[in-house]
């Protein structure tokens, strides 16, 4: 029986693509060209695509000519994946992190993680729509969007639910089905939430697994980048592509030494029978009752099957007011030597310019205004605040020695249960630590949130253990997909 390429190309995993392409059956460059059509049909609406590569046609050729002469480099042989705009690339695509300041600004080196996904094989087919400055522009600025691209819709409810940020393109692109699998960026949340929000596999890792040089960035402390994929399997497989040691970011020539480069070896589904797993029931305290019973469903799934439910346990940090002196600090210093490094044809070359364009392009730039900005302009930029340092220290002592590793010890727990990125990411993040969402199933009924969005839709279940935990996480995630399946489709773009 003869399969339309157009129906199968929806939902396929990389393994399958992989499988069909070493059969001859289809190729790098259709894939390519599947995926392009899909994007001019639905994504007029879903905004989650800023710019395609103009080179990924002839790129896929040459590797279908490869893989013919040589074979395939690897499991991203030919597989094309989207970036969030916040990444360098060296080609002709724009690196804007969503802001006209950036519109015409071209990287003059590839980044760390692009320049793996090169070496892998893979072709990278676009630049996804992010909400801009990965959301550190303004306290009023809705996920999603950015002036360059607009707003970025969740293909679940377009304009009703929340798509999540701020890898917000990367999360429904990949959802509707528009690109095998995508990198994006987390500080807080970015990758969890969106990952979430568009019933996703995301993986924040710990901070030194990846390389985050050629990033645009918001915090040196937190920064990294991640993936975005349709199944656990396709997020180990980019995961293993992505991590390593990269000399131009310095904290990966000590993380690096705990990465692997096949996380497809941790892909257990048994594993669960003998995890033992926190329930920090302080997070649900605020969920609707849709949202609690998704949550309680999956503790019982993973309770069903063999693993140890330790319920409820404290953190001591959790009833905590956390500032972000820490993102303040860090993001003018860290934006400030990116901008540097830009070509004179670029119009920014400081956070105080970029401050300065948008007030003279208010009608374009300044939507939602540009407080976040300023505010993080008011710093000195060096580092040596005292406010900054201990605030980083903070950070580190509560929300890591003192925090996540205190409960994980305590419990003898390998991983604690979150519902999607509510209040554990940011913790994570503060830590430094990974974190993994899986779809977890959707909720039918939901209240209205800030922004006119409603809760209800794709809600993902989380785990998050200690630093360079990822093996553990993987097999816990990949052991729930397999014993839920809860991923479906966005109907309206099949």
């Amino acid at each position: 029986m003869k399969i339309n390429k157009r129906e199968w190309i929806i939902e396929a995993n990389i393994t399958q693509m992989q499988q069909a392409m070493e059969e001859g059956w289809i190729s790098s460059e259709e894939l390519v060209l599947l995926y392009m059509e899909r994007i001019e049909k639905y994504d007029a609406v879903l905004r989650s695509i800023l710019e395609l590569n103009p080179d990924a046609e002839r790129i896929a050729k040459e590797l279908d000519r490869e893989r013919a002469v040589r074979g395939a480099r690897g499991k991203l042989h030919g597989i094309p994946i989207l970036l969030k705009d916040n990444i360098d690339t060296q080609d002709l695509m724009h690196t804007s992190a969503g802001s006209i300041a950036l519109a015409h600004s071209y990287a003059a080196a590839d980044s760390g993680v692009a320049a793996k996904l090169r070496a892998a094989g893979a072709v990278l087919l676009g630049k996804t729509n992010m909400t801009e400055w990965a959301n550190f522009m303004s306290g009023s600025m809705w996920a999603g969007y950015s002036s360059r691209g607009g707003l970025t819709l969740n293909p679940y409810g377009p304009g009703e639910m929340f798509v999540g940020g701020s890898s917000s393109g990367s999360g429904a692109a990949i959802a509707a089905n528009l690109g095998a699998a995508a990198i994006g960026t987390e500080t807080s949340g970015s990758i969890i939430s969106p990952a979430s929000q568009n019933s996703l596999v995301g993986i924040k890792p710990t901070i030194g697994l990846v390389s985050r040089s050629g990033i645009i960035p918001i915090s040196s402390s937190q920064d990294t980048a991640g993936t975005m994929t349709r199944t656990v399997t396709d997020a180990a497989i980019l995961l293993g592509a992505i991590v390593g040691a990269d000399e131009r970011d310095e904290v990966t020539l000590i993380g690096a030494e705990q990465g692997h480069s096949d996380y497809t070896i941790f892909l257990d589904s048994e594993y669960v029978k003998q995890a033992r797993i926190g329930i920090p029931r302080f997070y649900f305290k605020e969920l609707d009752e849709a949202r609690l019973e998704v949550i309680e469903a999956a503790i019982k799934v993973l309770k069903d099957a063999g693993a140890v439910i330790i319920d409820p346990v404290e953190l001591s940090c959790e009833a905590l007011d956390w500032e972000w002196d820490v993102m303040r600090y860090e993001f003018k210093a860290g934006l400030n030597d990116y901008l540097s490094g830009l070509d004179d044809s670029v119009p920014i070359h400081s956070l105080a310019e970029l401050i300065v364009y948008n007030q003279e392009h208010t009608e374009a730039a300044l939507k939602y205004g540009q407080d976040t900005l300023i505010w993080s302009e008011q710093t000195s930029g060096t580092l040596t605040e005292p406010e900054y340092v201990d605030s980083l220290q903070r950070n580190k002592e509560l929300a890591g020695k003192q925090g996540l590793d205190r409960t994980l010890k305590q419990y003898q727990l390998d991983a604690l249960l979150f519902l999607g990125n509510e209040g554990g990411d940011d913790i994570a993040a503060r830590a430094g630590y990974p974190v993994i969402t899986v779809p977890g199933g959707y909720a039918e009924q939901g209240v209205t949130a800030p922004g006119g969005y409603t809760t209800k839709g794709p809600q993902g279940i989380s785990f998050i253990g200690g630093a360079f935990s990822e093996p553990a996480l993987i097999k816990l995630a990949y052991g729930y997909e397999q014993a839920t399946m809860h991923r479906s489709s966005p109907s309206a773009f099949c």
